[in-house]
């Protein structure tokens, strides 16, 4: 009877170390919110390659009236005129302490790439993501909400 406690517990910590672990980093998919609507704007895939975390668009919330399949007519280079959907809009970063940094994360909206940053809350159930010129102070801030 005594090790059934003790393996009760074991399991438990077993199980709380693993969920420690997947909210630790932001890999997964994340719905970025509008930061002057507060509406959803878009499903993006945060991966991670040899240390460094990208995102794709998988998904666009767009209105009826809205075209529902955009390219991204502002972007320059590689990216002009592609599908908003597919297009990775955040590559280059890494893990900077407990924050993310040096990479860069593209507006599809106007075609600008930004550098930037990230950050985990509410025990990895939010990303705190900042696209700045120059230095953080000079940018903008979007809450993404974890999606699985």
């Amino acid at each position: 009877m005594k090790k059934r406690p003790i393996s009760i517990l074991a399991a438990g910590l077993l199980i709380a170390f693993s969920a420690i672990g997947q909210t630790s980093s932001p890999v997964g998919l994340w719905k970025n919110i509008d930061d002057a609507t507060g509406k959803p704007k878009a499903l993006i895939r945060i991966t991670e390659s040899n240390g460094e975390l990208s995102g794709k668009i998988e998904k666009l919330f767009r209105e009826p009236s809205e075209e529902q399949n955009p390219k991204c007519v502002k972007c320059e280079g590689d990216n002009k005129d592609k599908p908003i959907v597919g297009l990775t809009m955040l590559q280059g970063m890494k893990k900077d302490g407990t924050d993310f940094s040096g990479g860069t994360i593209l507006d599809p909206a106007n075609g600008k790439v930004y550098k930037s940053k990230m950050s985990l809350e509410e025990d990895g159930k939010k990303l705190n993501v900042r696209g700045y010129i120059g230095v953080p102070m000079l940018g903008r801030s979007q809450t993404w909400v974890r999606e699985e």
